[in-house]
């Protein structure tokens, strides 16, 4: 068995504008960059690795991941990519939950990863942090205190008090994770971001697994390479990386994809593709409910992200939508649709729902090469309406579903003493003596029957099972052809 390691937690910060986001990175890298360098850390690699003095631990180092506002977490999502192992909520003791807020707690639910709220600017006079947990309330955010378990850091990024308590509970925290590596594991990196320089394609990665090295052949988002150099977060060369490490890496003629996975080439499996909606453009087409049912099969709920013009509009629409338990909103705000929106969309499997907003030239291009679907209404009934018709569609659905007993496909027709007989293979399920039996054709019903006899190799049965070939009769008799599906219905 391969001897593991602990592996230094991948830590990202995310919250609205200015609430002290790249101050507090800015305060941790300066004082605890092992090496004390300052310059053109972030800037250059988009993550960084600090040691900090905290024992008892199982490691004593934190990787931050700075990316370039909401965008490019959602991204990582969208592509599949868990790279954190914990989020950080930001939040100005002052100004208390803003817009991108909200966002980021959106975005950080849909990671599915565990994370804790800072409460920033403690050094004002006017901070408060009891507000804050309570305006958390409205967002199903509950934090210690409020009936909740997630943990609340008050600190100060400017003058660094409070810093201390939040890395060692960060540590304490992804203690409980069991944060662990074998070297001999097949490596794997997230790429966070990519550039064009003097030297050519530069790819900036965080490896979770295994170990990289100078000289390796990998391939990611389809595309291989030789890597002929790494550098560390500081800007110095490396021979090889180990999980939790950011790093820069020469090698690709073409970049990849941001949220792609770096391998070996020799372990390069095909992945399927991501499940996609089809996009839609603003106009008064309906809704296409077969380009929704794969990606929310699952959840058998409709999965919206909801944009509104002013927050009375989006009060009343969220209100109306909560009547509807086939309808979830997984994030609501007042303004344009943005390419973050899409982004989310994406990660989430959800629409986007607009109520007398715009949609952003980058957000609308972004949905057609995303493959997510955008409406936008300026009556409200209209909106309403439509989303209860496709969530009732796909109530309708999964009743459905639920009532199929068996599955058929035939595969001959023949005639015997002028009765019409049909050769048909289970595929799933079973069939029963006198079963209702609906007939699909290219996935279109075409009719409704009864199933009045059932025989193997002449032998009549009562049962036939998956995988089973039978003979069967219908009555009454319909035009079914080799090829066609049918159903037994409860």
């Amino acid at each position: 068995m391969p001897k593991t390691l602990p592996r230094p937690p991948i830590v990202a910060i995310l919250g609205h504008v200015d609430h002290g986001k790249t101050t507090l990175l800015d305060f941790i890298r300066k004082s605890n960059v092992a090496e004390k360098e300052e310059g053109g850390i972030t800037q250059r690699i988009g993550a960084y690795e600090i040691t900090t003095d905290i024992k008892g631990y199982p490691t004593n180092k934190i990787t931050f991941i700075d990316t370039p506002g909401h965008e490019a977490f959602s991204k990582l999502r969208s592509r599949g990519a868990n790279v954190a192992d914990l989020a950080i909520l930001l939040i100005d003791g002052i100004d208390s939950v803003m817009p991108q807020t909200a966002e980021s707690i959106a975005h950080i639910k849909a990671a599915k990863i565990p994370y804790l709220v800072v409460v920033n600017k403690m050094d004002l006079p006017d901070a408060n942090p009891e507000r804050v947990k309570n305006d958390l309330l409205k967002f199903e955010v509950l934090v210690e205190g409020k009936g909740g378990n997630v943990p609340v850091i008050t600190l100060s990024a400017k003058t660094g008090k409070g810093v201390q308590e939040l890395l060692e509970t960060i540590l304490l925290i992804t203690s409980d994770l069991h944060l662990q590596f074998a070297q001999e594991n097949n490596p794997q990196a997230v790429i966070i971001e990519t550039k064009k320089d003097r030297r050519g394609i530069v790819v900036s990665a965080i490896i979770r697994e295994g170990i990289l090295r100078i000289g390796d052949f990998i391939s990611a988002d389809g595309r291989k390479a030789k890597i002929r150099t790494f550098m560390s977060a500081q800007g110095k060369p490396l021979t090889e990386v180990a999980p939790s490490t950011p790093f820069e890496l020469y090698g690709f003629s073409e970049a990849p994809n941001i949220g792609s996975t770096i391998e070996l080439e020799k372990n390069i499996v095909q992945s399927s593709p991501l499940a996609s909606t089809q996009h839609i453009s603003e106009s008064d087409k309906k809704i296409d409910l077969d380009a929704l049912l794969n990606p929310i099969k699952e959840e058998q709920k409709l999965s919206v992200v909801l944009k509104a013009d002013s927050e009375g509009s989006l009060e009343a629409i969220t209100q109306a939508l909560a009547k509807n338990e086939h309808i979830s909103i997984v994030l609501k705000g007042v303004g344009e649709i943005y390419k973050s929106d899409v982004f989310l969309a994406k990660a989430t499997k959800s629409i986007i729902i607009g109520f007398a907003i715009p949609v952003s030239d980058e957000a609308r291009n972004l949905a057609k090469q995303e493959k997510v679907i955008i409406k936008t209404y300026n009556i409200i009934y209209h909106l309403l309406e439509e989303l209860d018709e496709v969530a009732a569609l796909l109530l309708e659905k999964k009743q459905q579903e639920k009532s199929i007993k068996g599955t058929a496909k035939i595969l001959a027709t023949f005639t015997i003493e002028g009765e019409k007989i049909f050769g048909a293979k289970i595929t799933k399920g079973k069939f029963n003596l006198a079963d209702n039996v609906e007939i699909y054709r290219n996935e279109n019903p075409i009719g409704k029957t009864k199933l009045v006899s059932l025989k193997i190799r002449a032998k009549t049965v009562s049962e036939v099972k998956k995988d089973l070939e039978s003979g069967m009769i219908f009555s009454p008799l319909l035009d079914i052809r080799v090829g066609d599906v049918i159903k037994s219905v409860l």
